[in-house]
């Protein structure tokens, strides 16, 4: 189905919501493990991170095979400014996030686990890579990011849901219910 000003297809609905769902799970759960250091949780995290990485990448090229949908009602120039930035920076962070994740995980030795498997393996204790300066460099860079990025996502989605009720509550537009398919 192409994408029109008031229907968005399938694919479109189901992965917004699924990597919505994900990445407020991911931010819930990460923020949890880090405040309690609950570390048995960390593969899992990891785990769904990977499906996230996944998934946005999949997002990203359906948006650019389909375009943007356009606004279903008259805003100010700000409101429609706004709306594309806060679009942006949700649909880049699905990549950026996870991506600054496996830097941390990764390069700090610890491995990306999937489910079981590891697609990139930890490194031992004794593995001189395990020092390695550069890796460490890439490790902590991945660890600010992440860290950084936390709040500022929170922010952002926090944005993105705010715009999304005034659509419904205020202009009356029908952008949720288009959302949710209907």
């Amino acid at each position: 189905m192409q994408e029109t000003t008031n229907a968005l297809s399938k694919i479109t609905i189901r992965l917004h919501w699924l990597i919505a769902t994900l990445m407020i799970g991911l931010l819930g759960t990460g923020y949890y493990m880090e405040t309690n250091g609950v570390y048995a949780l960390y593969d899992w995290h990891k785990s769904f991170g990977v499906v996230v990485f996944i998934f946005a990448i999949w997002r990203i090229v359906w948006r650019i095979k389909k375009g943007w949908p356009s606004a279903l009602s008259e805003s100010n120039k700000f409101e429609l400014i706004a709306a594309k930035v806060v679009h942006w920076l949700l649909i880049t962070s699905t990549v950026l996030y996870p991506i600054s994740g496996f830097m941390m995980s990764g390069a700090g030795g610890y491995g990306i686990p999937f489910f079981g498997m590891y697609l990139l393996p930890k490194l031992a204790k004794d593995d001189p890579l395990k020092s390695s300066e550069l890796l460490g460099s890439i490790s902590e860079l991945g660890s600010a990011l992440h860290g950084l990025m936390f709040w500022a996502l929170v922010a952002i989605i926090a944005l993105h849901i705010i715009g999304a009720l005034k659509h419904h509550f205020i202009y009356k537009d029908g952008t949720i219910k288009r959302m949710l398919g209907r």
